[in-house]
């Protein structure tokens, strides 16, 4: 990742979101907020802090994944804690 890995990673929040992943740099204490998800109504809501407009357009491959997996939640099935009417 180029320049901060992203910003606004949350330490807590509510139980209708699943935690996807965990980083840290080398020292650190561990984050799990950087990659949330829920169920929404007929969908899926993330939220992440992560700094893709940062990331994609220098071509860090690692950002394209990621990405193209968040796109792409829904088409096989994800499992969350608890559903969000919406």
């Amino acid at each position: 990742w180029v320049q901060e890995r992203g910003l606004y990673f949350p330490n807590k929040w509510s139980k209708e979101f699943t935690p996807i992943l965990e980083m840290h740099d080398e020292g650190e204490e561990a984050s799990k907020g950087s990659l949330l998800i829920s169920s929404y109504g007929k969908g899926y809501y993330i939220y992440t802090g992560l700094s893709f407009f940062r990331e994609l357009p220098v071509g860090v491959p690692g950002a394209y994944k990621l990405f193209s997996n968040m796109l792409s939640v829904g088409k096989e099935k994800v499992e969350t804690k608890v559903k969000i009417k919406g």
